[in-house]
């Protein structure tokens, strides 16, 4: 099969990076269900803070990095440029892991520890990286796990013992070498029980750098990857790459018995007339979005013993291949039923709804088990795109499950520490069952923004600013036109759309077409009321948080916006997208640090009262066109 490239870049692929959110016992449950909105304020308030104090730490440590891998490319200059640090991206998000700092959790799903800045393995039923590093250095193993320099040189001593005498000219064909460094089993081989997850292990390696990663001090360089070189077409939709695109403008929609669903679109095989409309990929029959790759039988139990009645939800602590890896091990004593992604928020299932996965030890037998990808101690792994897709798979269980009704979900403070919630609460943490020793999520899962999204609209009141039902409402200026748009081309469009959209009937499309004349970044304004103020509908400040749903066709797409204030106009800090996926953003109206000064503003919103200025819409200078769908732009308060 070939996929020809659209100007120079065969598929265009992203992630979403996004923020996440002590103990509290029954009481202060209670008094959650009877303060509402002040708790709300108070946790919003605490997470923020967290969040501000987490990024000092982590941007003072990952400073050093940079120096590290210079040092480790001109040891092994046959490794491209960025894959280290995209390695470490997928492996630890560049924090240096130990497994002393785990605690609780140093144990979890029994899975063999990762070290290090780089994730190594040192055995315990997966290779021994630690060990074949150390040996090709000539350094103590210890020195590997323990120093962020040697770990990362150690990676590097890993990949390019794999690629001595291959001249690599491109990053398509370090795909195979990437499965085999993944170090998911002491065979370098693996066999067929891990090669889904060695695969995604390389398709995550490559996506860090197909979209590129510029977060708190981390940083990975765009580079595009050419897809279709790097997988075969049947790899590319087992892995659910749901940001696979095709020439559309040179009408080749289909190409040797693929296709790109309409809807989603995802590579898909064409089914024959035997199959009926089925993809390629083995999808689960108990959740349509998930795909199916189950965990080896010895690891759960084909029967329940107990109807489904509550939802357990983990951190993994480790990637989502080497979780996927680890169900699939005979010798694991330990599964779930799901997995989910963080970068997009892909799911895999791995038990069988009906039958007993082995998560929550003596709570087993009646619980629903979800692994998100991570370590409780570094929330940049719970992203969007993550709540999105497991919300949207809890909201599933309610609907199938009468004994798990969305409402009944934990709302409270999170916590580092065991907190035994009561059994009325059904969708909780692993922390909160008796019986456990184990602390996930923790302290960064943002529980009360989890809850809204198993109950839209709960949580005090929306103000809904357009939702793009019968026009185009605030938005009705062409993006080309509206004041500081820089890159783009005049020809790029903003209209109605009733295709493609998250809520209702309808969406905002945003057509955004490069200026061929500069080489500009884009920051596109869509302006609200044309840009007449007075047209722009005031909202209150109190408690509230300004949003929307927004759908980027591309990669490497990120947005803002910005709000008329009492001195000026404001304008918030930026928020990735993943690509091809609806993801809700939003920012806080009260706190100062999601806002910069922008004409005439101070930094801060402060005002009782704000108007919409504009969306902002930013991507890095490219040839190729994007779509940009919003909807359901609202105030929360």
């Amino acid at each position: 099969m070939k996929i020809r490239k659209v100007h120079g870049a065969a598929l265009l692929l992203s992630t979403a990076l996004a923020a996440a959110g002590a103990s509290a016992g029954e009481s202060r449950f209670a008094q959650w269900d009877a303060g509402g909105d002040v708790a709300a304020a108070k946790q919003e308030a605490a997470m923020a803070a967290r969040l501000r104090n987490e990024e000092v730490r982590l941007r003072a440590e990952r400073a050093a990095y940079p120096a590290y891998f210079k040092r480790a490319y001109a040891a092994y200059p046959q490794i491209p440029r960025g894959t280290l640090e995209a390695i470490a991206y997928v492996q630890s998000r560049w924090q240096h892991v130990r497994a002393e700092d785990a605690g609780a959790m140093d144990d979890h799903g029994h899975m063999p520890a990762a070290h290090g800045v780089m994730g190594l393995y040192a055995g315990g039923g997966f290779a021994d990286q630690v060990g074949e590093a150390a040996a090709l250095l000539g350094v103590p193993a210890e020195q590997v796990r323990r120093d962020p320099a040697t770990n990362i040189m150690a990676a590097a001593a890993l990949l390019g013992s794999r690629l001595r005498g291959r001249d690599v000219r491109d990053l398509e064909s370090l795909a195979p070498e990437l499965a085999s460094y993944a170090g998911f089993s002491p065979s370098p081989v693996g066999g067929a029980i891990d090669d889904y997850a060695r695969a995604s292990f390389a398709f995550d390696v490559l996506l860090a750098q197909d979209r590129g990663v510029d977060e708190k001090g981390m940083v990975v360089p765009q580079t595009a990857v050419a897809w279709e070189q790097a997988f075969d077409p049947e790899t590319l939709v087992r892995l659910q790459a749901p940001f696979v695109r095709l020439d559309v403008a040179g009408d080749r929609i289909e190409v040797d018995g693929y296709a790109i669903d309409p809807v989603s679109e995802q590579l898909v095989r064409k089914p024959s007339p035997k199959e009926g409309d089925g993809r390629l990929r083995a999808q689960s029959t108990d959740y349509g979005p998930a795909i199916w790759n189950p965990a080896h039988s010895s690891n759960y139990n084909a029967s329940r013993s107990a109807a489904v009645s509550a939802v357990t939800l983990h951190t993994a602590q480790g990637s989502y291949a080497g979780t996927i890896s680890w169900f699939k091990n005979s010798t694991a004593n330990v599964s779930a039923h799901y997995v989910i992604r963080s970068s997009d928020g892909q799911v895999t299932q791995m038990v069988r709804n009906a039958h007993t996965a082995w998560h929550v030890r003596n709570q087993n037998s009646y619980t629903l088990g979800i692994e998100h990808e991570g370590y409780v101690n570094n929330s940049s792994w719970y992203t969007s795109a993550m709540y999105n897709a497991s919300a949207a798979l809890v909201r599933d269980f309610c609907a199938r499950y009468s004994a798990v009704t969305c409402s009944s979900a934990y709302r409270g403070a999170p916590s580092s520490g065991i907190n035994v919630l009561p059994t009325s609460v059904k969708i909780k943490g692993h922390q909160h069952f008796s019986g456990q020793t184990h602390t996930d999520p923790g302290i960064n899962w943002n529980w009360a923004s989890y809850y809204t999204l198993l109950n839209p609209g709960s949580g005090g009141s929306t103000t809904w600013l357009d939702r793009f039902e019968s026009n185009v409402g605030h938005f009705n200026t062409s993006p080309a036109y509206s004041g500081s748009t820089a890159g783009i081309s005049t020809a790029s469009t903003a209209t109605r759309n009733c295709s493609t959209r998250r809520n209702g009937s309808c969406s905002l499309q945003v057509l955004l077409k490069d200026n061929p004349n500069t080489s500009a970044a884009w920051a596109v304004r869509l302006l609200s009321g044309g840009g007449n103020p007075g047209s722009i509908a005031a909202v209150s400040r109190a408690n509230g948080s300004v949003g929307f749903w927004v759908y980027a066709g591309g990669s490497g797409m990120s947005v803002g916006i910005g709000i008329d204030d009492s001195d000026g106009t404001e304008r918030s800090v930026s928020r990735a997208l993943a690509a091809n996926s609806w993801t809700y953003v939003s920012w806080s109206l009260t706190d100062a640090n999601q806002w910069n000064a922008w004409v005439g503003g101070n930094g801060a919103i402060t005002a009782a009262s704000v108007k919409v200025d504009a969306i902002w819409l930013y991507h890095a200078n490219t040839s190729y066109d994007i779509n940009v769908y919003i909807d359901d732009v609202q105030v929360r308060n």
